[in-house]
């Protein structure tokens, strides 16, 4: 595979731009005070991301991802585990998408 200098280049400078910009936010965040509702808040906003990517798969997808996410979610509530969840949302998906 012989790859160019122009395309290495690239890939290198869109590297450091990739870290300069999470470099930055945390070097920014750490100099910041933060009032505490906001705080409160920003906690929130992985499980928010995390809701926005699985929504549309759970109302696009057909009976086994809507079964395999109502399932999910109730493991999730039961349990408080989420990686246990995952685990038995993947298989759920799978042993449905089995059956079709």
């Amino acid at each position: 595979m012989d790859v160019s200098l122009e395309v290495f280049l690239i890939i290198v400078g869109m590297g450091l731009v990739t870290y300069a910009t999470r470099g930055g936010g945390l070097w920014m965040m750490g100099r910041i005070k933060l009032s505490p509702r906001f705080e409160a808040g920003l906690r929130y906003v992985p499980g928010a991301v995390f809701i926005s990517m699985i929504a549309p798969a759970l109302f696009t997808g057909g009976l086994a991802e809507l079964a395999a996410g109502i399932i999910t979610g109730a493991i999730a509530v039961r349990t408080r585990n989420l990686l246990l969840a995952m685990i038995i949302g993947v298989l759920a998906v799978w042993l449905f998408r089995q059956f079709r």
